[in-house]
């Protein structure tokens, strides 16, 4: 009886053991059922449709440029150059410099040193961009060059001539001779570079010859201060010594800047000029030689928070009419001093470099059409734009921070007008600016002459020091100055 009892036990857990395993996994089913799945790319959970956050594009991989470079590395060049410059030689092997304040010992006991003439080698970068031997590079890696020598990938190398170069955007054009067609690279439009994008440097850093570096563009618009014309593509791309000249390519192996700057102390910080404005400037070179650029004949200068204050204008907008040279383009069309440039044929201005730089690509003759704002109202005026003299002047640019409020000023004497050739209408001149003071942060300096305090003239002292007291702390003014032979604006908050 007892072994029966077991029997049936035991049978009865095997009938069980089974059905726990059906319940464990309804159970597991209906806890995955309740879970959020996916379908037709919505969320769906409990049977309700949850909004999905957008999607951001994700890189799946790094792109290999092996190919790319294959193609693009035969029309980069290795430009050699030979330079001669002169030195004063010692009588025998000297441990100091030209210049050292003891080569004067010297010079007593062996008399006037000689200048012999040495020979300098300088390194850069070049690329060819037509078949028949154009190579672009940039001005300062030929400029004081006697012999130019164009080194291929493959090892071939050619004499260069100098077609023509242009300082003022560092750009050079060369030319070299061949008995076949050469490899070239194509331009591409630097207007249509985005930041993020990637980017290819080749070049012939300190010597190395045809090294390949990539990275993306860091930043567009970028100003170095190193003329009136910068407008720089910023990339961490690894630039070097010896890169200069050199091109840099987007993904469909067009150039898209010419590497020219970096920061001695940064790292993944270089800059190249945009190609758009490199086209112009090779094309001008090759039809006529040399550059002509647009001329507008202003003096200009950014709008700070305080000249913006004044005007009652948005801090950011457009630049500032400082002067307007006489018989000039700008004189002629209308253009005042005073006025707020807010673009040219549509094209926004909000930086000093904004203006030249587009005037510059200007023909001479073009018509363009300035949007201004005088006395706080917008207007177009119509340009008829002239051809730049070398020898002018177009664009002043001045930082006006401000701290403290100082200066000491004086009427003008006849003696001061005629000595320093200023204003014969009056004004009141700084003869001091207090160190750390607002007016010194502004931009003030001694011997500039105080014209107009916010549109009113001051012709002695007593008008300077009757317009200054109607003046309350925390007032934004603007001081119109004549300075060196030009007038500008000079923003500042009274504290």
């Amino acid at each position: 009886m007892n072994k029966f009892i077991s029997v049936l036990f035991l049978f009865a857990i095997l009938l069980f053991v089974p059905s726990c395993e059906k319940i464990s996994k309804e159970s597991k089913t209906k806890k995955a059922s309740n879970k959020e799945v996916t379908i037709d790319n919505e969320l769906v959970k409990d049977d309700k449709p949850v909004t999905q956050s957008p999607e951001i594009p994700r890189v799946k991989e790094l792109p290999s440029f092996a190919d790319l470079v294959k193609k693009l590395k035969p029309a980069v060049v290795n430009i050699s150059t030979t330079s001669k410059i002169k030195q004063r030689g010692m009588p025998f092997s000297s441990p100091f410099e030209q210049g050292d304040p003891f080569e004067e010992y010297f010079r007593r006991f062996f008399g006037d040193i000689p200048e012999r003439e040495y020979k300098q080698r300088g390194l850069g970068t070049g690329f060819i961009i037509s078949e028949d031997g154009y190579v672009v590079t940039n001005n300062h890696v030929i400029s004081k060059a006697e012999d130019i020598e164009i080194i291929l990938e493959d090892g071939s190398k050619y004499e260069a001539e100098v077609v023509g170069k242009d300082p003022k955007t560092d750009l050079a054009l060369l030319k070299i001779e061949s008995d076949s067609n050469l490899p070239y690279v194509n331009f591409g439009n630097s207007d249509k570079s985005q930041i993020g994008d990637w980017v290819i440097a080749i070049g012939n850093p300190f010597g190395f010859g045809h090294t390949v570096t990539s990275g993306i563009i860091s930043a567009k618009g970028r100003v170095l201060g190193l003329g009136n014309y910068d407008d720089f593509l910023q990339t961490d791309a690894p630039i070097n010594p010896g890169n200069s000249g050199g091109p840099l390519f987007n993904l469909q192996g067009e150039v898209v800047g010419v590497n020219t700057a970096m920061i001695a102390r940064g790292q993944g910080i270089g800059f190249s000029i945009p190609v758009n404005l490199v086209r112009n400037i090779v094309e001008q070179i090759k039809e006529k030689g040399k550059v002509i650029r647009g001329w507008l004949g202003v003096y200009i200068q950014k709008v700070t928070p305080e000249i913006a204050d004044v005007m009652a204008i948005e801090h950011g907008e457009g630049v500032l009419v400082a002067d307007v040279t006489e018989d000039s383009p700008a004189e002629k069309a209308g253009l005042k001093r005073g006025d707020i440039i807010l673009a040219i044929d549509g094209g926004t201005v909000k930086e000093v470099s904004d203006l030249t730089g587009k005037v510059a690509l200007l023909s001479p003759g073009t018509q363009s059409t300035f949007s201004v704002i005088r006395d706080g109202n917008e207007k177009d005026i119509t340009v008829n734009i002239g051809e730049f003299p070398e020898k002018e002047k177009v664009a002043l640019e001045k930082e006006t921070p401000n701290r403290k409020f100082g200066l000491t000023v004086d009427d003008l004497t006849e003696k001061l007008i005629n000595r320093y050739d200023l204003p014969k209408e009056g004004g009141v001149i700084v003869t001091s600016v207090t160190r750390g003071s607002i007016a010194a942060e502004a931009g003030f300096k001694r011997g500039d002459v105080i014209l107009e305090i916010n549109k009113v003239k001051i012709k002695d002292i007593n008008d300077y020091n009757n317009t200054l007291d109607n003046l309350s702390v925390g007032d934004s003014s603007l001081f119109l100055v004549h300075r060196r032979g030009n007038s500008i604006y000079i923003g500042l908050k009274i504290e």
